[in-house]
């Protein structure tokens, strides 16, 4: 398999690393072909208010409690199973519950752009 060529990743494989929301295992970074990164995260009820000033994500819930919800700069919404937002730069957010995420983000995640107010 090539560096640019295809790749399988079993994501739930990957190590987790503590963020904001809770633990996010990280595919992609190191694929030059993709200008992002896919993470599954596993958010707990302690997510912290943040955003970023370059990045893109794309949030796609696979589980979550039933009083699940997302607040966008200041105004909760509810999700469910199969809900997708998304989140462009400069918008404050968080996640409220526990939830499995899948998150595109877009340019490839970079720590260094977790903005807390």
């Amino acid at each position: 398999m090539s560096e640019t060529g295809p790749r399988v990743v079993d994501l739930t494989a990957l190590p987790g690393v503590r963020c904001p929301c809770g633990i996010a295992r990280r595919a992609f970074a190191d694929h030059p072909a993709f200008p992002g990164t896919v993470h599954l995260t596993q958010i707990d009820r302690s997510a912290k208010t943040h955003y970023h000033k370059t990045h893109t994500e794309v949030y796609v819930v696979l589980e979550c409690d039933q009083d699940a919800a997302i607040e966008l700069d200041g105004v909760l919404h509810p999700l469910r199973p199969k809900t997708s937002v998304l989140i462009p730069p400069g918008t404050r957010h968080r996640a409220v519950g526990q939830m499995q995420v899948l998150i595109v983000c877009q340019p490839e995640f970079d720590p260094a752009d977790e903005h807390f107010d």
